[in-house]
Formats: C-alpha cells, structure tokens, sequence
C-alpha cells in the first residue's frame, strides 16, 4: 500500500511540473501557439443605415361619426352588394348605416306645419296692409275736402277734427300693416330655418361614406345606441387609398440630424419575413416626445402598396440608408474592435519599433479605440487598424475606415487587398471558456497580464495543466 501511495504522489509531481514547464514555454515564446480566429477581406457593396422601428399607417383617414343621437338599425352595403364590415371597399356617397328616425321625422313634420302656419301669417298681413291702405284713401279724401271747407256753417269744428284724426290714424294703421308684413316674413324665415334644420338632422340618420376607401374599422353594431352630445361618436374609420401608405418611424434625437427628405428607406414586418420594402422620407416632425428621458421624432416614410399586401398599423423595423459605396474593401466589424494582448505582438514588430510597446504599438491600439466610437456609418474616413497573422504572433496593419452596414466596415490601406486574412478574435489552444470548469482544482493556475481595455475582445480562456 505504501507503495502505490508513493506512484501516485510521484504521478501528481509530475503532472504538475509537466503543466507548468508546458505553460511557462507557453508564455516565454509569446503564446506561438494561439489560434486565431480569421475572416477575410471582401470586395463588395456597403450601405450604411440608422436602424429604427415605426408602424405601418394609411396615407389619409377619415373617421366618421354620427351627428345625432339614435340606435342603429341597419349596415349599408359595398360595392360588391355585401353589409359593410371591416376591409370593405365603399364609394363616395355609400350608404354605411342607418340611425333610428322616428324622432326626427317627426320634427320634420312639426316644423313644416309652423312654417306653413308663419306663411299664411304672412299673406294676412299683406291682406290687412291692403284694407289700411283702401281706409286711408277714404280718409284722406275726407279730409281734403274738409279743408277745402274749413271750419264754417257747412263743416263744423268738431267734424272738421274728426276728418283730420281719421286721416292720420289710417296712416298710422298703414305703417302698422307694413310692420306686420315685416315681422310675418321674419316669422316664415325662422320657421324654414327650423325645418331645414329638422331635415337635416334626418339626413344625418343615414350615415354617407364622405370619400372613396376601404373601412379598415367598424366601431358600432346594429341595436347600439349612439349619443351625440359633446363630441360625435366615431363610427367608422376609412382609409382613402391602401395603395399608398406611410410608415411613422420613431427616431432617436442622436440620429435625427442624419435624416432628410428624400432620403431613400428600407424595412421589413414581421407579417412577410425576408421580404423587402422601399420608401422615402416626406418630412420629420417637429413635435418630439420623451419617454424615460428619451426624446424621440417621428419620421413619416411614404412607400407604394400597390396589391395592398402591406396592412395598416403593421410593426414596420426600418433603416434608413445614410451612405453607400460599391466596389470597395470591407472587413468585418469585429477585424477593427479587436485588440490584441501584448504577448501576442510579433517581436519582430516590437523590435523594429523604436520605442517598443510604449511608444507606437501603443499608439495604435489608441487610434483602434477611437475608430470604435465612431463605428456607425455616419462619419468621414477614420483611422483604424486590424491585425494579420505572422509567424504565430499578429502584426498591426493601418487602415482608413469608412461607413459600416453594421456587420461590415469599408477600409483602404496599401497594406491589404481582397482575399487577405485578418484576425477577428483569439482562441487559445483550441479551447473555450467553458473548459475552465472541467480542469482540475487541484492544478496551479497561472496569471496572465490582461489588456485593460479589451472589451470587445474575442478570446477564451487557457485551461491550466493544457
């Protein structure tokens, strides 16, 4: 027994000096024997967009309401002799429901009889102003030749009075009569206002489509009871054209400045999937909302929909193209995101450099962090670097960079051309992060320097005792 427990103990040295001698080669040769994960560079076309999310919307509604109050009774029919109902296609004039009138006829009536009745007043009037007239001429000829007389043996004083009071009361009864007349006709005109209105209170019990569309919602049923008070009931909504329709796109305040109109878009919905729609920019709203201290504009995009297969308020994920270039190099995002450790760096590379580390290389990966911060497409060429494989160790080459897709950057460099490897990550020996959990906790683990600012880095963790 004694025996074994020293193979064992023996065994377990052995392992461990063995991983250790394997991971301090490992290190003294700058890990030479890293794996990298490589992509090459492309030749191809770049666009670069702003990606946002809107809703599909129709050109141009109309929401009809009811004017009175009263239970609808019956739909109207469509075009195509069927009861309106969600996705009709109505004319102009169409028939969409009919509201109880039973009240309002009768209104009609009432006041088509008071405006019978204020014209016969008026025709009275006319006739009484005709006998004033006739009684003033009597008087007035009494009264001439009562003055022709005077007051004397053949006319009295008192008659002669008399004569004169009944001329100027005709007169006075003239003036009446008129002043009836005038006041009959106002009688009449308020009495055919009121029946105009009666009637057009009864026109508006029959619901008429005001435009040419499709009902894209029917908010009413047949027996519901609509109340016309302050605001009118809304009762359908019609689109005026489905063949040509909006998106309403909600854009970020960073990205508002990018956007113009004209500005070609493209989106897709959910409802067809890997199918892509196109539009344009008509105009950017002025009146911006804030949601958790977001401040958002909304973009109208107009886009043809000539068989109608996109549907009102349809969940529309857009990008609006800012750029695009044809026939350039690109490389994937992540070929410029990637910073390499130090022990990576070829020596030779360190060596040639005069002031190693501190100097250039650090210089470098400076300019590869601040291309990041501008990695969205929407500045000028940039500086930029990515790394090539040499030798087991990676070399750093300068680029200029230009707009990005999102997956894709453009470059140009003297140093690469189409077909040439670039480094997107890091995968050490092989092994992956996860193979951390299945080593054993009774090996030593090594430390290693770790470049404070590889945040974005692709790299797995070594396994100690590999």
């Amino acid at each position: 027994m004694k025996v074994v427990k020293w193979i064992v103990i023996i065994v377990l040295i052995c392992s461990v000096g063995y991983a250790g001698i394997k991971i301090f080669k490992s290190d003294k040769k700058g890990d030479s024997g890293n794996l990298f994960k490589m992509a090459e560079v492309k030749r191809g076309d770049i666009v670069s967009t702003i990606s946002a999310s809107g809703v599909v919307e129709p050109e141009e509604v109309v929401d009809v309401g009811a004017q009175v109050a009263g239970r609808i009774l019956a739909f109207g029919k469509d075009k195509n002799g069927n009861l309106v109902d969600y996705g009709s296609e109505i004319e102009k004039g169409t028939i969409l429901a009919n509201i109880d009138d039973a009240l309002y006829s009768s209104e009609v009536e009432m006041n088509a009889a008071q405006l019978a009745q204020a014209k016969a007043s008026q025709l009275r009037a006319e006739a009484d102003l005709q006998q004033f007239l006739a009684k003033l001429e009597q008087a007035r000829r009494d009264w001439e030749r009562a003055q022709r007389l005077g007051p004397s043996e053949a006319l009295s004083a008192t008659a002669y009075d008399s004569y004169k009071a009944a001329y100027e009361s005709a007169v006075a009864n003239v003036n009446v009569g008129k002043a009836a007349i005038e006041q009959a006709k106002a009688s009449v005109a308020q009495a055919e206002a009121s029946y105009a209105k009666a009637k057009r209170n009864l026109g508006y019990c029959t619901i008429e489509s005001p435009v040419k569309g499709v009902i894209i919602d029917r908010r009413v049923n047949i027996g519901q009871t609509v109340v016309a008070s302050l605001n009118a009931p809304s009762l359908f909504l019609i689109a005026k054209d489905l063949k040509r329709i909006q998106v309403w796109v909600a854009v970020n305040e960073a990205d508002i400045g990018m956007i113009y109109p004209g500005m070609p878009v493209r989106f897709t919905v959910d409802a067809f999937p890997g199918e892509i729609f196109r539009g344009s920019v008509i105009k950017t709203r002025l009146n911006a909302t804030m949601t958790q201290n977001v401040v958002t504009y909304t973009v109208e995009v107009s886009t043809e929909n000539p068989d109608q297969k996109l549907l009102p308020y349809l969940t529309a994920n857009v990008q609006f193209e800012t750029g695009s270039k044809t026939n350039v190099l690109m490389v994937p995002n992540a070929a410029l995101r990637w910073i390499p450790r130090e022990q990576l760096i070829s020596p030779e590379y360190l060596k040639a450099t005069s002031s190693g580390t501190s100097g250039e290389t650090k210089q470098v990966s400076s300019n590869q962090k601040n291309g990041q911060k501008k990695e969205n497409g929407r500045s000028h060429l940039r500086d930029g670097v990515v790394w090539i494989e040499k030798n087991g160790f990676v070399e750093p080459v300068k680029v200029l960079a230009g707009i990005t897709d999102g997956a894709f950057t453009e470059i140009q460099s003297d140093g690469l051309s189409e077909g040439t490897r670039v480094v997107v990550g890091e995968q050490i020996n092989g092994s992956s992060t996860s193979a951390q959990s299945t080593a054993s906790p009774f090996l030593p683990r090594m430390s290693r320097p770790r470049n404070q600012g590889q945040t974005n880095q692709t790299t797995t963790t070594r396994s100690p005792g590999r």
